[in-house]
């Protein structure tokens, strides 16, 4: 989605953001629950050429966990359908994982998504996700994309390399950002690297659980200055308008430094929450929306839609139509996907239907303030949102200023 220029093959780029005569609003959307949530998703190409957003969404990962993520292609789509079909994966397979440290198989799961799209294999999985390679987009491109929901649960061997041609292949140039979200019971951890974003409503009030990593902010420029790189006009190296992505392998050449202190890096901020009975809903969604809508507004608009609404991807449909520019250019035109997740009461606890019928305090003017170009926040966060959150820096306040 236009966040760089240039393609996942190794030839010439050509200039990404080329829109479509008319929008393309034809809106793929799926709804499921558990006993504990229900959600609902929609993706829509809209104005742009091409589709490159992907996503996932797994309730029942295993018998307490569910899992979501929103993943923003840019110079493509293979690397976010990448990591809608393997990311979840490499998660439940991580030792980590089975020992109870999410937020640690989180990382190193989005870490290994670079690991794994190097050499034969790496290169022939990209391919067959129907990138520009050779012929394979002719078949694909423009296909709105998310793995079968049962692949969920597939096993599969861990990642054996292959001879071939294209053994020496370094990775894509093209990437993608990444926003997950883990709940397990009363936990919420949420992983982020990119742009897109995942926002928590409390009693009415917005709470974003990532932040916007963009080259401007200074805990970024840092590490992009130290590794070799720069920053011109917003962008890294004049290129990428993203500090943290998954993929962009030629930004991540420096053999002396790991991973997470590349130019552009894959390692993701983490975040755990405690949930409480006042969380109503989380939205996950790509850029596409933050454009259009500050966090707190989109809360509002989520919850007005629900005192009528009931099927969560007709709100996410509502929330394209509302965002969508009336021509092509500017804020509007991008690809747009968003899940919808709300949480289940408990018996006895009674209707959140009052609470939605109060208008929240909007703060988001106090917290644009606080957000924006900080920073300097821990990649590693454990907290629990009070009230008073809106000027705490504890990592959780509205970030809209940012996701411009």
């Amino acid at each position: 989605m236009d966040k760089s220029t240039y393609s996942l093959s190794e030839k010439p780029a050509k200039e990404m953001g080329v829109y479509l005569s008319t929008p393309k609003t034809e809106k793929f959307s799926d709804d499921g629950e558990n006993d504990r949530l229900r959600y609902g998703l929609s993706s829509m190409q809209g104005w742009r050429s091409t589709m490159e957003d992907a996503h996932a969404a797994y309730p029942d990962v295993d018998n307490t966990t569910s899992f979501f993520g929103v993943y923003d292609g840019h110079g493509g789509q293979a690397v976010a359908k990448f990591c809608a079909k393997y990311l979840h994966q490499q998660v439940l397979r991580h030792e980590a994982y089975s020992a109870g440290d999410i937020g640690t198989a989180l990382q190193k799961s989005f870490l290994r998504m670079d690991e794994m799209m190097c050499g034969q294999r790496g290169w022939r999985e990209l391919a067959v996700l129907g990138d520009k390679i050779d012929q394979v987009s002719g078949l694909i491109e423009g296909f709105i994309w998310s793995p079968r929901s049962g692949e969920a649960n597939k096993s599969f061997d861990d990642w054996p390399s292959e001879e071939g041609p294209h053994s020496d292949f370094h990775g894509p140039t093209a990437g993608c950002t990444a926003c997950v979200a883990i709940i397990r019971n009363k936990q919420l951890i949420v992983a982020n690297a990119g742009d897109s974003r995942c926002v928590i409503s409390r009693k009415g009030q917005a709470y974003n659980l990532s932040k916007d990593h963009k080259p401007d902010l200074e805990l970024e420029k840092d590490r992009i200055l130290k590794a070799g790189g720069f920053i011109q006009v917003g962008r890294v190296n004049g290129s990428l308008n993203l500090a943290r992505a998954i993929g962009d392998a030629e930004f991540k050449q420096n053999k002396t430094l790991p991973a997470e202190r590349q130019i552009v890096t894959a390692y993701p901020d983490i975040n755990t929450v405690e949930l409480c009975d006042d969380d109503e809903f989380l939205v996950l969604a790509c850029d596409g929306i933050w454009d259009c809508m500050s966090s707190q507004q989109l809360v509002d608009y989520v919850r007005e839609q629900l005192c009528t609404e009931t099927k969560l991807s007709v709100i996410c449909e509502r929330v394209f139509d509302r965002c969508l520019a009336p021509t092509a250019g500017g804020e509007g035109c991008d690809n747009m996907t968003m899940i919808l997740v709300q949480f289940k009461k408990p018996v006895g606890l009674g209707s959140s239907e009052e609470q939605q019928q109060q208008p929240s305090t909007d703060q988001t003017a106090v917290r644009d303030k606080s957000a924006s170009g900080s920073g300097s926040e821990s990649t590693n966060q454990t907290a629990t949102i009070d009230e008073s959150a809106s000027g705490s820096g504890s990592g959780l306040t509205d970030q809209t200023a940012s996701g411009s």
